[in-house]
């Protein structure tokens, strides 16, 4: 069986974390503290915040940014459900934005349709890999004096007109899940250019303490240990060599899957995709259904996802009590995406079986 993902995790990330255990220091600490250094470095940011996941990062984000009661926040319908949740947890309320059909991405239009004198902040998600359209969600949030924030959990590496992403928002917020470009196990880090805001993160991450027992915010428990940070240092030095791998997984898949009505993903002319997932539609000109190729490849010992089934604003959470977009093409999208395995390990000859069963699939 071709799984649909598969961490890429090895030697060196076991021996980084069995010098820590043996080390007898493993909660938050040195590697901690380190892995922000390098993280923030390498997104180009001033300041990183390590967190214990990709959802407690956005939570505590928008909290330091004081996002709460009586706020709107408008996100993408068609994304990973944290992040319209983390939103809720702050007492603020998401407001549903449709997604632009070539990219799976917010569309800036739909943004602009939802803005009212209740709109504090914009979560723009670098969806599947793939840059949103930073410049024109930007402009939009100068022009409203508005809060960017950049949901970058699945586009570790990725650039938008030559620069990382995560340090073009007031911040952006990374994930960690053993299934993401790269792992801690659990981890999730928020970088930022603000010092201030990174000093009041870093509260919010520790039980809201200035100095220890000295607690100056409501805060939380959502620290990251040493144990998981000096994973994370590992797979850093790792993640050119595993982007260049999932890239190069992409590139074949986009050459050489030929089958009408299937659409293989756009890449934004301005910016570097570095495939978290490998997401095609499957169209009405296919002559097959999503669901159908999907059971196919599965007796073909191929695994695949839906990333994602249902729309954020049609979950049973959120069903009739969020305001926004009807998002007719979230809605469409749903019921036509399929990821394929794209993850670094994926041997030549596992390519040249998904590409053929998918073209072949009748």
């Amino acid at each position: 069986m071709i799984p649909i993902a598969r961490p890429s995790i090895g030697p060196e990330e076991a021996d980084a974390a069995s010098k820590v255990i043996l080390s007898g220091m493993l909660a938050s600490g040195k590697e901690v503290s380190a892995f922000e250094e390098e993280f923030s470095k390498f997104s180009e940011t001033s300041s990183g915040v390590a967190t214990s996941n990709g959802t407690t990062a956005l939570h505590a984000a928008q909290l330091a940014l004081n996002i709460g009661p009586g706020d709107e926040v408008i996100v993408p319908s068609f994304t990973f459900i944290a992040t319209a949740t983390t939103v809720s947890m702050c007492g603020a309320s998401p407001v549903m934005a449709d997604i632009e059909e070539t990219t799976y991405c917010i569309d800036p239009e739909s943004v602009m349709e939802q803005i009212t004198s209740k709109t504090k902040a914009i979560i723009g998600v670098h969806l599947f890999g793939q840059p949103c359209n930073i410049g024109a969600l930007t402009d939009i949030c100068e022009d409203h004096s508005l809060i960017f924030i950049e949901d970058c959990a699945q586009a570790h590496g990725a650039k938008y007109q030559g620069r990382s992403v995560g340090s073009f928002g007031t911040c952006g917020c990374f994930s960690f899940y053993p299934t993401k470009n790269m792992t801690c196990g659990e981890g999730g880090m928020v970088v930022t250019n603000d010092l201030g805001l990174s000093d009041r993160i870093r509260r919010l991450v520790n039980h809201g303490q200035k100095e220890k027992y000295l607690h100056t915010d409501l805060g939380y428990n959502y620290r990251l240990t040493d144990v998981a940070a000096a994973i994370g240092r590992v797979q850093l030095q790792r993640l050119a060599g595993l982007t260049f791998s999932r890239q190069e997984n992409g590139e074949f898949y986009s050459n050489n899957i030929q089958r009408k009505g299937i659409i293989t993903p756009h890449v934004r002319h301005d910016s570097t995709h570095v495939y978290h997932q490998y997401a095609i539609r499957v169209t009405r000109d296919a002559g097959i259904s999503r669901d159908e190729l999907a059971e196919y490849l599965h007796k073909k010992g191929i695994g695949t996802a839906i990333h994602y089934p249902v729309p954020v604003h049609e979950q049973p959470v959120y069903k009739g009590k969020v305001s926004g977009s009807d998002c007719p093409v979230s809605q469409r999208l749903s019921k036509e995406i399929l990821s394929l395995p794209v993850y670094p390990s994926l041997t030549p000859d596992q390519r040249e079986t998904i590409c053929q069963a998918v073209n072949e699939c009748e």
